[in-house]
């Protein structure tokens, strides 16, 4: 393939990564659109679960769509909609309207996220789809870190916010409009069409089920970090929050620095070494924020922890379609679907916290990188699945 082609087939591929990045606009929104309409507090908070409810409802059913009419057209269906749903608050400004578009917003995430990572796994070699996975999480979180500053730029500039909606939906229009015109050759498999019911008989596999709560506790973790680092912070060494909110950028830089990272090295390293030494970082950097009596440190050893975590969800995601790969639509279904421990273990982490101390939420979060390694490992050591 020549670099030309590889390029049309790459470009709007990871170009939609970081149009799935546009469903971290809603937090930077919901602040403007709670001022605008006078909402309350718990109203305003109904916006993000507009968003995050579709993983656990329409994950299965695109894995099965997508097993059927192919990942090329899922993907452009996942982006279109992410545009749709971004033209409705622009165009009008109501809050129904708003509450419409960040539905359709979180419909095409949650579309994409199932459907992105197969495809470009079907675009990659063997010895570069992890690699690609985690740069294509970088691209990803890129948009999130970008999203804000656009924002700010278009209200210094014109006094309207609301204009990255049109910016951000054409965009989308336009990446799904290519992504149409260009030919994928997609990965086929000889087994029967996906059904509720034979993605639910994958359960019977020892490994669909290590992968899936491994799923769970991955995201649960990076939640989990995000929501309560700041409070251990204020909490230990006796910080204002927006001192202590520090911390949460360095977590952020850490995964922006190890995904970059990543989706270079491991295209050098085995992805076995790769998620041991990502694994022991992890270990070492929650260790040291537990153990740190300097503040410095601690800032370092949570950036350490971020480093070692921030690739162990793609190279899993990879490890486990290379184990399957006839089931790779019905895998990435239930992999998005267990983004919901996203909800689950900040909950967990802050009910330790108030019934055990400031360094019982971090012992929550060992905890899930403990089942995480066993996972890892587990899934490392399988041969790829046959599955009747």
């Amino acid at each position: 393939m020549s670099k030309s082609a590889s390029f049309k087939k790459f470009a709007p591929v990871m170009i939609s990564f970081y149009i799935m990045g546009f469903v971290d606009l809603v937090g930077v929104a919901t602040g403007y659109v709670q001022k605008d309409f006078q909402l309350s507090d718990s109203v305003a908070q109904l916006l993000p679960s507009m968003v995050f409810i579709w993983f656990a409802l329409i994950s299965l059913p695109t894995g099965i769509f997508q097993d059927r009419k192919g990942k090329k057209l899922t993907v452009s269906i996942g982006i279109f909609m992410t545009g749709v749903g971004l033209l409705i608050p622009f165009i009008l400004y109501t809050y129904p309207a708003v509450v419409l578009g960040f539905c359709l917003l979180g419909i095409g995430n949650t579309i994409l996220q199932v459907s992105a990572n197969p495809l470009l796994i079907d675009i990659s070699t063997k010895q570069t789809q992890s690699a690609n996975l985690s740069f294509s999480q970088f691209i990803k979180a890129s948009a999130a870190l970008l999203s804000p500053i656009f924002i700010a730029i278009l209200v210094r500039t014109f006094g309207d916010w609301k204009l990255i909606f049109p910016i951000y939906a054409v965009i989308s229009i336009v990446i799904a409009v290519w992504l149409l015109s260009i030919k994928i050759e997609e990965k086929q498999s000889t087994k029967p069409p996906a059904t509720f019911s034979s993605v639910l008989k994958l359960f019977k596999e020892k490994m669909v089920i290590v992968l899936v709560l491994g799923i769970f506790l991955i995201v649960g973790f990076d939640v989990g970090m995000n929501s309560n680092i700041a409070l251990f912070l204020t909490s230990r060494f006796a910080l204002d929050l927006e001192t202590a909110g520090f911390g949460i950028s360095v977590y952020f830089a850490s995964l922006m620095v190890g995904r970059f990272s990543g989706g270079i090295l491991l295209r050098y390293i085995s992805e076995r070494t790769f998620m041991i030494v990502s694994l022991v970082m992890t270990f070492i950097g929650l260790a040291g924020i537990i153990l740190s009596p300097v503040l410095e440190i601690t800032w370092a050893m949570v950036f350490l922890a971020g480093l070692g975590f921030s690739n162990i969800f793609p190279l899993l995601f990879s490890i486990a379609i290379d184990r399957m790969p006839d089931y790779a639509n019905e895998v990435s279904g239930l992999i998005i679907l267990a983004v919901s421990g996203g909800a689950v273990i900040p909950p967990v982490m802050g009910y330790v916290n108030q019934n055990f101390g400031e360094t019982a939420p971090i012992l929550v979060l060992i905890g899930c990188m403990v089942y995480v390694s066993y996972a890892t490992l587990y899934i490392l050591g399988k041969g790829k699945q046959e599955t009747a």
